[in-house]
C-alpha cells in the first residue's frame, strides 16, 4: 500500500465548498469572499484535471453560482471546507485505489471547530467512489504529513504526538501506523510548526506550510528572512534538520508581509498544490509572488505555475494545499 507523491499522476482533485462557521464568516461580504476564494482554486484546478467538489445538501444553488460547469458536485453533509484534513488520504494497493480514514477531531478538538460531520467525510467520499475504506485509529490530517513518494514522510511532534490528538501513543506506534497506511519507512520529525498556527484557527503545527519534498529529491522550506518575525528561528531549525538528514534544501522566502490585523502572519508559499500539468501557488499581492513563481518553475519543470490570491484562505487558517486533495491515477496492468 502506497500514498503516491502529490506530483504523480492524478485522476482528479477534490475540494469542499465552505458551508458554515468561522470559515464561511458571519457577514455577507465575508461569505462572498470565502465562496469566491474556494471557487477560484477549484475552477483553476479544473482547467488542468477533473475536479469534484463536495457541497453540503442545500448549498447547490450557491455552489453553482461560483463553480465551473466542468466541476462534478457531490452532496455530502459537512461542517467545513478543509478537505485536505477531513477528507480521505487516497492510497494505491495492488493497483487498487483505497481511502485511508484517519480519526478527525477538529485539529485537536479545538473549541471553535465543528467536526462531527467532517469526521465521516472520508468514508462518504470513498463510498461515492465505490472504493475500500481503510480505517485508522490514529488522529491525523492530510495537511499534517508530506511524503516523497518513496520511503520518507515529514511529520510534526506537536501534531501526531500532541496530547490533543493522540495522548498515550508512543512515537514508535505512531510511526508504525503511518508507515503501514502510507507505505513509508522513514519519518522526519519537525519540532514545531509556524507560530501563527498555534493561535486561534490554527492546526497546532501542520507541516504543509513549513516544508515539502520536491520531485527531484530536494526539500523546500519556508524561509522567514526577517529576524523580527517569530518564525525566523523556526526556519533556521527546519533548515538545519533537513541538512543534517542529508537533503539539499531550497529556501523559499516567506512573503515580505509580516503582520495582519491579528498579529504576525504565517503566509507561506510552501502551501501550494501540484496538479498534473500545473502548480497552484499562493499569492499575497506583493512583489515576492513573482520571484517565488520563477523559483517554482525550476522545482516543477514543465508545469504551469498559477498564482492565486490566498489571503482570504490564510485569514481563516490555511492555504491552497489545505483545501485540495489529490485522487491518484490508477494504472491497470
Amino acid at each position: 500500500m502506497r500514498f503516491p507523491a502529490e506530483w504523480e499522476a492524478h485522476e482528479r482533485t477534490w475540494v469542499a465548498f465552505p458551508h458554515a462557521g468561522y470559515t464561511l464568516g458571519d457577514t455577507e461580504a465575508a461569505q462572498l469572499a470565502a465562496r469566491q476564494t474556494w471557487a477560484n482554486v477549484a475552477n483553476a484546478a479544473s482547467e488542468f484535471e477533473k475536479v469534484s467538489c463536495v457541497i453540503n445538501p442545500g448549498d447547490y444553488k450557491n455552489a453553482k453560482k461560483f463553480l465551473s460547469s466542468e466541476i462534478e458536485i457531490v452532496e455530502i453533509e459537512i461542517d467545513d471546507g478543509w478537505i485536505r484534513d477531513s477528507g480521505p488520504s487516497f492510497v494505491i494497493d495492488k493497483d487498487q485505489l483505497k481511502a485511508v480514514n484517519w480519526v478527525f477531531n477538529g485539529w485537536g478538538a479545538q473549541d471553535w471547530a465543528s467536526y462531527k460531520k467532517d469526521a465521516l467525510m472520508a468514508t462518504a467520499v470513498a463510498n461515492h467512489l465505490g472504493v475500500e475504506v481503510i480505517d485508522s485509529k490514529l488522529t491525523n490530517e492530510g495537511g499534517g504529513f508530506h511524503v516523497n513518494g518513496q520511503d520518507t514522510v515529514m511529520l510534526t511532534k506537536t501534531v501526531q504526538l500532541g496530547k490533543e490528538r493522540n495522548p498515550g501513543w508512543p512515537i514508535e506506534e505512531v510511526e508504525n501506523e503511518i508507515h503501514e497506511k502510507l507505505g513509508t519507512s522513514k519519518a522526519i520529525w519537525l519540532e514545531r510548526g509556524l507560530t501563527r498556527d498555534y493561535e486561534e484557527f490554527g492546526t497546532l503545527g501542520h507541516v504543509d506550510i513549513v516544508s515539502c519534498f520536491a520531485p527531484d529529491g530536494r526539500v523546500l522550506i519556508h524561509d522567514q528572512q526577517n529576524p523580527n518575525h517569530p518564525d525566523y528561528p523556526v526556519s533556521a531549525e527546519v533548515r538545519q534538520l533537513f541538512i543534517s538528514a542529508g537533503f539539499q534544501v531550497v529556501n523559499i522566502p516567506a512573503p515580505e508581509t509580516l503582520k495582519d490585523a491579528h498579529g504576525y502572519v504565517d503566509y507561506s508559499y510552501i502551501n501550494h498544490y501540484v496538479l498534473n500539468d500545473a502548480v497552484l501557488l499562493c499569492a499575497f499581492d506583493e512583489k515576492r509572488d513573482k520571484d517565488v513563481k520563477a523559483m517554482m518553475r525550476d522545482v516543477y519543470p514543465g508545469r504551469e505555475i498559477v498564482l492565486l490570491d490566498a489571503r482570504e484562505l490564510f485569514a481563516r487558517g490555511g492555504g491552497i494545499h489545505c483545501i485540495t486533495q489529490q485522487q491518484p491515477a490508477v494504472y491497470q496492468k
